[in-house]
């Protein structure tokens, strides 16, 4: 068995490892670790789960050695921490921000202030298995990628990868509002956010950052928030290379993932799930990818969508455990997400 150990696990993103993990035949989790919330049964918080764990919260003081360490803990508390938590466990897998991108001055342009461990970020494999498994084999320390960068590396990596796109790629994101965490302020209360259509990052959200990085193309992006309380939907755009046609795009995508279990293209020609959408992602590993041509100008559409709180991050990292660790891939992770939802 994998013993494994959740630090923030009162969050929404910690609540999802808890609920996959649980799920999970080949691990036991030894801590769900909360800052003020030790001795409280984890169903207390997380309510789904009642009858599927006795697990209470601990804390931080309280975590033994294990095998692997999951991560939800804020940004920049987790890279001051981080050489504590990497003493905790053989494998860390972070899901904050703090060690998604390579270099320090781009952290600190995006993020607002200096990073704090710069030297460990080149220790860090990308969470992303379809692009780093290899890689993800035999890391032990490893980052998950945020939502938003999840799904916009998905779909334009393999373009980009091919050559078919050329440079200012521009992103509209669309997210639920789960993506604020547990702990969001004002602007994602009921009276606040039904029937709104807010953009809170016109530019520079930091995800933004993570797909120029993925791709080596200038990405620009603007993120919206819709009401919904879970999924993420990418609408990009970007010019295609001279005598780039709808059959090379789509060749593009089934060289990259024709054997990838989470990543599903969409093709359909009519009706109305012809295009990918978060609402039948919900609670599921997969990211579904789609593309339109604008053929007047040589630009291209790419359309994802996936769970945020899933495929966007908790799922996605117990991917990365399950390839660490040698297991089935898609073990813990086999939901298929509901339809009517």
């Amino acid at each position: 068995m994998i013993q494994a150990a959740v630090v923030g696990a009162a969050g929404y993103i910690g609540g999802e490892l808890i609920r996959l993990l649980v799920g999970h035949p080949q691990v036991e989790i030894v801590h769900a670790v909360s800052r003020t919330l030790r001795g409280r049964p984890v169903d207390s918080v997380h309510p789904n789960l009642r009858g599927r764990t006795r697990l209470t919260f601990s804390s931080a003081d309280q975590l033994d050695r294990c095998d692997v360490l999951f991560l939800a803990t804020p940004h920049r508390e987790t890279m001051q921490r981080m050489p504590e938590f990497l003493t905790r466990a053989g494998v860390v897998i972070d899901l904050s921000g703090d060690f998604r991108l390579r270099d320090a001055h781009t952290y600190e342009n995006y993020y607002g202030s200096p990073h704090e461990a710069p030297e460990l970020l080149s220790t860090f494999t990308q969470g992303t298995p379809e692009f780093h498994r290899e890689s993800l084999r035999t890391a032990d320390r490893i980052s998950v990628p945020g939502c938003m960068a999840t799904a916009g590396i998905l779909s334009l990596v393999p373009l980009a990868e091919a050559g078919l796109i050329r440079d200012d790629i521009t992103v509209d994101a669309r997210t639920g509002s789960s993506g604020s965490g547990a702990k969001a302020g004002s602007e994602n209360l009921h009276a606040e956010r039904s029937g709104a259509l807010r953009v809170f990052a016109p530019t520079r959200h930091r995800h933004e950052a993570e797909m120029a990085q993925a791709t080596g193309h200038t990405v620009r992006m603007t993120a919206t928030g819709v009401e919904a309380v879970r999924g993420v939907q990418l609408l990009c755009r970007a010019r295609l290379a001279d005598g780039v046609d709808e059959r090379a795009i789509r060749a593009a995508y089934r060289s990259r993932f024709a054997d990838e279990p989470f990543v599903r293209i969409v093709a359909a020609r009519r009706g109305m799930h012809r295009f990918p959408d978060a609402k039948i992602l919900s609670g599921s590993n997969f990211c579904d990818v789609g593309f339109a041509l604008d053929r007047g100008s040589s630009t291209v559409t790419v359309i994802a969508a996936l769970d945020n709180l899933v495929k966007g991050g908790a799922g996605n990292a117990v991917q990365c455990m399950n390839v660490r660790f040698g297991e089935p891939e898609e073990r813990g992770l086999e939901f298929t997400g509901l339809h009517p939802n």
